[in-house]
């Protein structure tokens, strides 16, 4: 699709391969970023404390992959608070997408996680041996996806939720996903939010070990254990000594990319990707089976052509546009990037304009061996864990879809722990498709300032927006402290 713009980068980036860039984008652009530290685990005199006595138990038992799970997690924490209640550790469904068995305790570390929010709220393993016998969905007391609307506020619990569990003792949300609001949120309960995520969720220590091993074998230079990599790697946090560096081998940077261009990805979006016919009845037939849901919803609505959804920024980014962008920041044939995700809807024809750019492409699956990856098979949660390691460790993270909730939760924990010195770059798909709309005409120069300065913009220090996810955005004085 844009053959000639990657002739174009080709040539560019042998030209200036030896040249020293004006721009970095290695580097936070804002000095503002350095003044945000972490603080939701401080302690408040305003934040109330945990009450005498419980109103019953709360059980959740949550959907998706990991990263949707650590947020029902944490959005559990502050329901259970709200409250009053007693958390029950929270339970993963199976999924057939997903198909992986993990519960709490093969991800995160269950002690760890009740000991740190002990103070705001009492967490148990397990329900109370008399209430076990309990049929809840007889009693009325399980909730569903169906029972509470979506971003609810907390009026909408304390009058629907908070009875139930005054006269049952216990009720059990299944699903849970997405179903408290960002705003209006008592402060104290956007804190716990926060203190859940980038405080008491923790990988176990498997997790941490196999993560520290493939940062290693990626990056083979490194300075001291940044808060952010002792975070997430605890003990495993690697690191070198002076007298290693001058036999160490290997980069000493690398940019981490979430390409989120997976064929359930392609499908659900409606877009046409160049592929003519064939991707058309392949994307139609993935639906058929997988998205009965969404074909049901096309018969009932008005289509909107591939053209205007990619127009609207509804298309997700394409292998070739992701490595034009990163040629139009100026990243070097030689840069080590590390490729984030399942498979790539195409396979490796569909990423060779990317490779043919930027060859240095390694994964968790090259990096590691099968007998170091065997423990994590079948298992796709403990897998996405590497890659959420990977990615918020890395010297530079991009994303394709700032709507994933890798790319969220990766990019907040970046902006929690980086201490201004982990850059995250984000297009904003609708301009970069008014952009790439020029392919056949534009030049170099313009396409280059053009997508700077798009970048740029996103890179703006702002504080978190009414509605706009604290895990995303944690910039604001429930989760962060400005110095």
């Amino acid at each position: 699709m844009y053959g000639r713009l990657l002739k174009l980068a080709s040539m560019v980036l042998a030209e200036k391969e030896f040249k020293q860039d004006s721009l970095n984008f290695w580097n936070e652009p804002y000095h503002q970023a350095s003044k945000w530290k972490p603080c939701a685990d401080k302690k408040y005199r305003t934040t109330p404390g945990k009450p005498d006595k419980s109103n019953g138990y709360i059980m959740v038992s949550a959907n998706g992959g990991l990263n949707q799970q650590r947020v029902a997690i944490c959005n559990a924490v502050a329901v259970a608070s709200l409250l009053n209640a007693t958390l029950v550790l929270p339970k993963f469904l199976y999924s057939n997408v997903w198909k992986d068995p993990s519960q709490f305790g093969d991800i995160y570390q269950e002690d760890y996680f009740m000991r740190i929010l002990k103070d705001d709220i009492d967490i148990v393993k397990e329900l109370p041996p008399h209430l076990k016998p309990l049929d809840i969905e007889a009693m009325g007391t399980l909730i569903t996806d169906a029972d509470i609307v979506k971003e609810a506020k907390p009026d909408d619990y304390i009058t629907s939720v908070l009875p139930l569990l005054l006269q049952n003792r216990v009720v059990h949300f299944l699903g849970f996903g997405n179903r408290l609001g960002f705003d209006p949120l008592p402060p104290h309960l956007q804190r716990l939010r926060c203190k859940c995520n980038f405080h008491a969720l923790k990988f176990v220590l498997k997790i941490q070990k196999v993560g520290s091993l493939l940062i290693k074998r990626i990056k083979k230079y490194y300075a001291a254990p940044r808060q952010l990599d002792k975070q997430l790697l605890g003990d495993f946090a690697p690191g070198i000594s002076p007298k290693q560096h001058n036999i160490a081998r290997g980069p000493s940077r690398y940019l981490a990319l979430h390409l989120r261009f997976e064929e359930d990805m392609v499908a659900y979006s409606l877009c046409d990707f160049g592929g003519g016919d064939y991707e058309k009845k392949e994307l139609e037939a993935y639906r058929e089976v997988h998205f009965p849901l969404l074909i049901e919803r096309l018969k009932n609505s008005k289509l909107v052509s591939p053209v205007e959804l990619r127009k609207l920024g509804r298309c997700p980014l394409t292998p070739e546009e992701a490595a034009l962008v990163l040629a139009a920041l100026g990243f070097k044939p030689e840069t080590y990037i590390y490729l984030a995700g399942s498979h790539i809807y195409g396979g490796s024809s569909r990423m060779q304009p990317f490779t043919s750019l930027y060859p240095n492409l390694v994964t968790k699956e090259t990096l590691l061996t099968s007998s170091e990856l065997a423990p994590f098979k079948n298992f796709s949660s403990q897998l996405a864990a590497l890659d959420f390691i990977a990615c918020a460790t890395s010297d530079v993270f991009a994303m394709t879809d700032s709507g994933s909730q890798l790319s969220s939760l990766v990019s907040g924990f970046r902006t929690y722990y980086g201490d201004g010195h982990a850059p995250t770059l984000r297009p904003n798909k609708k301009r970069l498709a008014a952009i790439l709309s020029e392919n056949r005409t534009i030049g170099w120069n313009t396409f280059e300032d053009r997508v700077r300065k798009m970048i740029e913009e996103g890179q703006r220090v702002q504080l978190r927006g009414s509605g706009r996810s604290i895990y995303r955005q944690p910039r604001c004085p429930e989760c962060m402290c400005r110095s």
